[in-house]
């Protein structure tokens, strides 16, 4: 027989592929008793098996058949599960590698869904999950729910719980529902993002507890906010049950005349990472001049005349702000606001947030730090339906505007401290509204680009004349910071000196860090106690090469990377160079000469 007949006709490399034949074969042992040598009995009804196979695809039968338990020894095992036909198809697959799940009804793949995670078929569970995903509908959202659960399954659990929160009033309708396990109602009904009006909860709760009757109903019960009912429904609705303690609906009462509104623990809409502020969702602006703009989404159309919404900006602020309401009551944490910006003026501000117009939270207070352009904003997550924005101050004149607004949740890890984000990341970058105000360079916010590589005697840096001048950076709103880096021009071997100044008004500053008597070079790392920084000013009082002081990079917070470490040191490097360095600087004045030229044709 020639080469290319043994090979087959499909083996043009040298391989033989016949794993289909191989399926098939094994698949053909599939309940059939022929070479059998197991019989797994479930609830009397009794599968032939074989031991290698089963063993073979499964941790579980593995250990049973050949782990040395009585099993082992057993003709015949009894096996304990309610669905003889989940079982079947998970043997079928075993033997087959396939399933058709389209083909079954709902409460067998749940079946077979716990008997895969059972006997630790993980690329299973992962299919049966993916499907799940799939036909997930208000009628089998809670049983899917339960099972996740159940079998620990975080990723499936969470979309459940995005899909049921969205759909609560609905939810409670089914009698999915009532099947729910105690834990998976507590889980799920104690969510501030599982949204239906309160009545409708405790209905539902009722109804759960009476098919439940052998469950903890107190403890379901205890799931209902009271005070977030109307009087009307709970002393119609309610009281004649007999399901609350009448001393509980009267603490409910008076907590719901005697606490702030803000006080209460609201349930609202939660959508991840999609903008509540929008009509699409039925947003409003409800005060403030030339409304229309704000929700449009449009921020790159405005100018001096248009694009923009606006209000006084007076003593008292107030009401005089602009007003916002959302389309539903709504979960945020984040919201991002573009402060007009074609020129290099700032405002100041704050921003409040209210169910009910009455009983308002500041969220946001910026009525002390100079803000430009975009602002990112933080804080802990609330339920908001009104959003109030609120100028107090513009450098240029008595008004506030406002290009766009969102108000969003999301789900990264931040950290606020008195209404200020810590950042971890560089947030003196262009992306983040940061800018050069002082300071000369070839290129606008060269110090700002990034670059700590493409520098030389001519581009690549910011500088200013010794005695005169300052570099100044500008973040586009206050953070708390601790720390700030920046490299020093170092295409030779020349020292500076300098110092730092902070200030969040550009009037008031405060030194962090004095190097006016050290010689300095390359990379600087500055770290100071924290606070609350909006502009950074770099004064050099010595170069010695010549009149000039050059920043090529700034950034804050410090990024540590192994640059710094081969860096830190720098002090110590310029100390025993210094001497070297000003012979040579004296030696060529040439160079001080055309440093000179340099930063006079940037000016």
């Amino acid at each position: 027989m020639s080469s290319h007949h043994r090979l087959g006709p499909n083996s043009p490399n040298g391989e033989v592929e016949h794993i289909h034949a191989l399926s098939s074969n094994i698949g053909a042992l599939f309940l059939n008793d022929e070479y059998s040598d197991v019989i797994l009995n479930l609830n009397g009804q009794k599968f032939h098996a074989h031991k290698v196979i089963l063993a073979a695809r499964s941790e579980y039968f593995r250990a049973l058949l050949y782990g040395g338990m009585k099993e082992s020894q057993q003709a015949e095992i009894e096996l304990k599960y309610s669905s003889s036909e989940a079982f079947k198809a998970l043997l079928r697959y075993i033997y087959t590698g396939h399933m058709s799940l389209s083909a079954m009804k709902e409460e067998n793949v749940l079946d077979v869904l716990g008997l895969a995670h059972t006997y630790g078929f993980v690329e299973l569970e992962e299919s049966l999950s993916d499907y799940l995903k799939q036909i997930l509908n208000v009628r089998n959202a809670s049983l899917i729910f339960d099972a996740a659960r159940l079998y620990q399954m975080m990723t499936l659990s969470n979309i459940c719980f995005s899909f049921m929160d969205r759909q609560a009033a609905e939810i409670l309708q089914q009698d999915g529902f009532l099947q729910l396990s105690l834990s998976s109602l507590k889980e799920l009904v104690s969510r501030d993002s599982f949204c239906a009006p309160e009545v409708q909860i405790f209905e539902a709760l009722g109804r759960w507890v009476q098919n439940n009757p052998e469950e903890d109903g107190k403890s379901a019960l205890a799931l209902v906010r009271l005070p977030l009912m109307e009087l009307t429904d709970l002393l119609t609705k309610v009281r004649p049950t007999g399901l609350i303690d009448p001393d509980a609906i009267l603490d409910a009462i008076q907590n719901r005349t005697a606490i702030k509104n803000t006080e209460l623990q609201y349930r609202g809409f939660m959508m991840p990472n999609e903008n509540v502020a929008h009509v699409r969702h039925g947003t409003q602006v409800l005060q403030g001049e030339m409304r229309s703009a704000l929700l449009d989404g449009d921020t790159t159309n405005y100018d001096m005349e248009r694009g923009y919404t606006r209000h006084a900006i007076t003593a008292g602020g107030g009401d005089h702000g602009i007003l916002i309401k959302l389309g539903m009551p709504c979960i945020i944490n984040h919201m991002k606001m573009l402060l007009w910006d074609k020129d290099v003026r700032s405002y100041c501000y704050y921003i409040e947030v209210s169910m009910d117009q009455s009983d308002w939270v500041k969220v946001i207070d910026h009525t002390h730090f100079y803000c430009r352009s975009w602002q990112h904003l933080y804080f802990e997550p609330r339920v908001v339906q009104y959003i109030r924005i609120v100028g107090t101050h513009n450098t240029v004149n008595k008004v506030f505007h406002v290009v766009a607004f969102e108000a969003v949740y999301v789900s990264k890890i931040f950290t606020v401290e008195k209404n200020m984000i810590v950042p971890t990341e560089n947030v003196a970058v262009q992306s983040l509204s940061a800018s050069v105000i002082e300071g000369v360079s070839r290129s606008r916010n060269a110090l700002l680009n990034g670059d700590t590589k493409t520098y030389d005697w001519d581009s690549g840096y910011t500088c200013h004349q010794l005695g005169s001048g300052a570099i100044v950076v500008q973040l586009g709103q206050p953070y708390m910071l601790d720390s700030i880096r920046f490299l020093l021009w170092d295409c030779d071997m020349r020292a500076y000196s300098y110092y730092v100044e902070v200030s969040v008004n550009n009037t008031d500053w405060s030194m962090i860090a004095d190097k006016t008597r050290e010689p300095c070079r390359s990379w600087q790392l500055l770290r100071f106690e924290k606070r609350p920084v909006v502009f950074i000013k770099i004064v050099g009082v010595h170069n010695t090469a010549n009149e000039v002081f050059h920043v090529v990079h700034f950034e804050c917070p410090a990024q540590l990377v192994a640059e710094v470490e081969d860096t830190v040191g720098n002090d110590a490097i310029a100390k025993g160079v210094v001497a070297a360095t000003d012979a040579s600087i004296s030696s060529d004045e040439s160079d001080a000469e055309e440093a000179k030229d340099v930063y006079h044709s940037t000016e």
